[in-house]
């Protein structure tokens, strides 16, 4: 059985030039097939050899012409392995490094491959030295959404202990419809892509929601969530002729209290849309929530899901848990460019709240966001991530990083010149807000 080029993954992320065009005179020839290595085992010369096969389609190979060298069998099966290690996972990972280990944090990838496989080398692979810990949002938007997870779960599959992979709002069957994702399944893998494209939605499913890293530090995509809402949704109501009545359903603001750590555990996260109402609502404030400089927890009226919350919240919620840092993400320079109250996101990252307990971070990991855009000026943003060493691990040291250029050039799979905004003024009425695939 033959196994992903072996090309050297650091070489690839060094020199990131396109290569030829397949056209060319003297262009090199097409990886191998890849195939599940002989024994079951992701090794890392496997994982290394996929992140340079996947590079390679992507600068000679058309989207439609991917499944010739990445079969939907070994997609499926790749998914499938590590979505089985995820479902095992809490919703809450406790991440306790080794000694010596050192953790990165990453924010969002929006399927920027060629940064993602840069910046991988430039922090160090995962290892039993290097523990990574992802913020969610892998796909949508940019043109290889479904080769960047891929990559990321493979190195899950192959040290589970070591990568971790939480779960963003993209991660849903919702935002992928209108950012992307889905049509770029489709349009890579065919006939195969309603297959594939379920097989990924059940393991969005089963990505967990936040870390404790070291006990000190708090992760998750969105931030902070209410405690349990106790009051029964009224969707659920049945008008005549069998049909739903549209509730309204408005959360009083004086009844919205910080949720716990426990309460955080039990809730269910197997939803393809996280609820934006009813009474299991921490999935979608972990998600979606934001960070203001007003005091207070309120709802997130601009996101129309999930929270607003000041230093004031973010004070109580590091002292109740004995904790240092929040690392959020979920907001790129296109989201901060509307928020006037708080720091752009240029360096790849912000510190929106200094307290007496600690800092609360936003990380955003793709630079140059979005690979399409509808305006001629360009954000020319930074990426960034975090790498939080011991003995204390609460001592972030930033790293940004500037976009791989060129670009191979790419399609969108969504009509980024209607959706410029990031992630705002949402068709809930499409939302799946309660249904599971399972």
């Amino acid at each position: 059985m033959s196994q992903p080029a072996a090309a050297d993954a650091d070489a690839v992320a060094m020199d990131p030039s396109p290569s030829p065009s397949p056209a060319a005179p003297h262009a090199p020839l097409p990886p191998a097939v890849v195939e599940w290595p002989e024994g079951g085992a992701l090794t890392r010369d496997w994982v290394a050899g996929l992140a340079s096969t996947l590079d390679w389609c992507s600068r000679h190979l058309p989207a439609d012409r991917l499944p010739t060298v990445l079969p939907p069998a070994l997609v499926q099966r790749l998914v499938l392995a590590a979505a089985a290690i995820l479902h095992r996972e809490p919703n809450l990972v406790r991440v306790d490094p080794r000694p010596g280990q050192s953790v990165v944090v990453v924010g969002d990838v929006h399927g920027q491959l060629h940064d993602v496989i840069f910046l991988l080398r430039d922090a160090g692979f995962p290892s039993e030295e290097r523990v990574f810990v992802f913020n969610g949002d892998y796909v949508d938007r940019g043109a290889w959404g479904l080769e960047t997870l891929l990559l990321l779960l493979a190195w899950k599959v192959l040290l589970p202990n070591c990568v971790f992979l939480l779960r963003g709002n993209h991660e849903s069957k919702y935002c992928t419809s209108v950012y992307g994702f889905e049509k770029e399944v489709m349009t890579k893998y065919k006939d195969q892509g309603p297959q594939v494209y379920r097989k990924f939605l059940r393991c969005f499913e089963d990505l967990p929601l936040a870390t404790i890293i070291a006990g000190c530090v708090y992760t998750a995509h969105g931030g902070i969530f209410r405690g349990t809402v106790v009051l029964p949704s009224k969707r659920s109501k049945k008008g005549k002729k069998g049909r739903k009545n549209k509730a309204n359903f408005t959360v009083d603001p004086t009844c919205i209290r910080l949720g716990s750590l426990d309460e955080l555990l039990k809730a269910r996260r197997t939803v393809l849309d996280p609820p934006w109402e009813g009474q299991n609502l921490i999935p979608g404030d972990v998600l979606w929530s934001d960070p203001s400089l007003q005091m207070g927890l309120s709802p997130n009226q601009e996101r129309g899901i999930g929270l607003l919350w000041g230093p004031d919240i973010t004070q109580q919620f590091l002292r109740a848990n004995n904790l240092k840092l929040i690392i959020r993400s979920h907001e790129g320079p296109d989201a901060r460019d509307k928020r006037h109250d708080l720091l752009g996101m240029d360096k790849g990252y912000t510190i929106d709240h200094e307290v007496e307990c600690g800092k609360l971070i936003t990380l955003f990991s793709a630079p140059d966001y979005p690979q399409f855009q509808a305006s001629e000026e360009r954000y020319n943003n930074c990426g960034a991530y975090i790498v939080l060493d011991p003995p204390d691990f609460a001592t972030p040291v930033f790293h940004s990083f500037e976009a791989v250029k060129p670009r191979p050039p790419a399609h969108p799979f969504y009509d980024f010149e209607e959706v410029i905004d990031s992630d705002e003024e949402l068709n809930l009425d499409a939302m799946d807000s309660g249904t599971s695939s399972q």
